[in-house]
């Protein structure tokens, strides 16, 4: 009985750990010559990354094919301000950083 109640602390903690959801990847913003050519968002081209596993570079391509100058991460769970940016992507994912909407905005 002892064993089991020396195990317990380490269980739980196994336990809370699997539950814990990764940390987001960084926002990623173009260089200051990209953002001089005004750059626009441009969500139907990266439509194809809904359904994709979050990977490396996922959000420097999706900043690339979008035209866009930024790059939001939308974490599962989370708030975002409602400011309106027309050269932003916005890209939410689930807890197995699965994304699940591109916008732009």
């Amino acid at each position: 009985m002892s064993v089991i109640r020396s195990a317990l602390p380490f269980a739980t903690l196994a336990l809370i750990g699997a539950c814990a959801t990764p940390p987001p990847p960084e926002d990623l913003e173009r260089s200051e010559s990209d953002r001089a050519n005004k750059l626009v968002c441009d969500a139907e081209a990266v439509m194809a990354y809904v359904g994709q596993t979050i990977v490396g570079d996922t959000g420097e391509q999706i900043l690339r094919k979008s035209g866009a100058a930024r790059l939001r991460w939308g974490p599962p769970d989370s708030v975002w301000t409602m400011d309106y940016r027309a050269d932003r992507v916005n890209v939410r994912y689930d807890r197995a950083m699965v994304i699940t909407d591109v916008t732009c905005g």
